[in-house]
């Protein structure tokens, strides 16, 4: 039920080795893009919140719920580029573990639209596909009911229009076309015109930090954990440039990947400190 409020405490461990598994059945219809012969560990089994720490509770049915339970590769998988070649190793200190997310072919799928995908197939498998809609860094909003619909955006200098030039095609095939053109319009200076600006009291799994710019970053918030005193820690994820598999960062320290939250900005390992006004959220 939506308003059930999920809570789970793992044992401490920086990463779990959680066994890869094939998804279940709810797994496949949750995350939609997953092939049947995927080897996946959910985000939440898979990364235990540091010793003393139990994670947030979440609404079930929420993006945040839904992130939890994000799949990811097996212990030991480099970052990979949209050409296939090695980003980061396995073991570089800096990377916590691996999304099973597919990026596509071309170089579009990197830090800003990383977020947006995945806010995408959220409400793609929670059947609200029609509040899938993102801004171009031109402002100009780009939804899937109209892309669905067999319009399709032109662009004239700043400019854009929608015209009816295909037809109408609401399948797997055309979302995933139509997220290509929002990450080849939209970006970090489209992320940071977001109206939903959290406090730092306030930061859930969902949210994301975002400093716009060319280029500019973006990290989303995958899940927060707290302890007993109430001082709470994040894990982090990326995608970056050039596009790349999204991946859950490492802050060392003494909690492991999760990087603290009671700082004046927060600091990740490939970008400057992203200060609490650049927290944002999705409506």
């Amino acid at each position: 039920m939506r308003g059930e409020v999920l809570t789970r405490t793992v044992a401490q461990a920086p990463v779990s080795d959680a066994e890869p598994r094939a998804p279940t059945r709810e797994e496949l219809a949750r995350y939609t893009w997953l092939s049947k012969d995927a080897r996946i560990r959910p985000l939440d089994l898979a990364v235990p919140p540091p010793e003393g720490y139990t994670r947030v509770g979440v609404e079930a049915g929420t993006f945040a719920a839904w992130l939890r339970g994000l799949p990811l590769r097996a212990p030991g998988t480099p970052v990979l580029h949209f050409k296939g070649g090695q980003v980061l190793p396995a073991d570089d200190a800096r990377l916590a573990a691996v999304a099973e997310l597919d990026i596509g072919t071309a170089n579009l799928q990197q830090c800003a639209d990383s977020v947006i995908r995945l806010h995408a197939e959220w409400l793609w498998s929670a059947n609200q596909k029609e509040r899938i809609a993102y801004r171009f860094t031109s402002g100009h909003l780009a939804s899937w009911t109209k892309y669905a619909s067999g319009e399709r955006a032109r662009s004239s200098g700043s400019k854009v229009t929608w015209v009816k030039s295909a037809a109408a095609d609401s399948s797997r095939g055309a979302f995933r076309a139509y997220l290509d053109l929002v990450f080849m319009y939209a970006g970090t200076l489209s992320l940071e015109g977001a109206k939903g600006r959290p406090t730092k009291d306030d930061v859930r799994p969902g949210d994301f930090f975002v400093l716009g710019g060319s280029p500019g970053h973006a990290v989303l918030v995958l899940d927060v954990a707290a302890d007993a005193g109430g001082r709470r820690v994040a894990l982090l994820g990326q995608g970056f440039m050039p596009a790349q598999d999204f991946h859950i960062l490492s802050g060392g320290g003494d909690t492991g990947p999760w990087f603290p939250l009671e700082t004046d900005a927060v600091a990740t390992p490939f970008w400057k400190p992203f200060p609490w006004t650049s927290l944002r959220r999705f409506p």
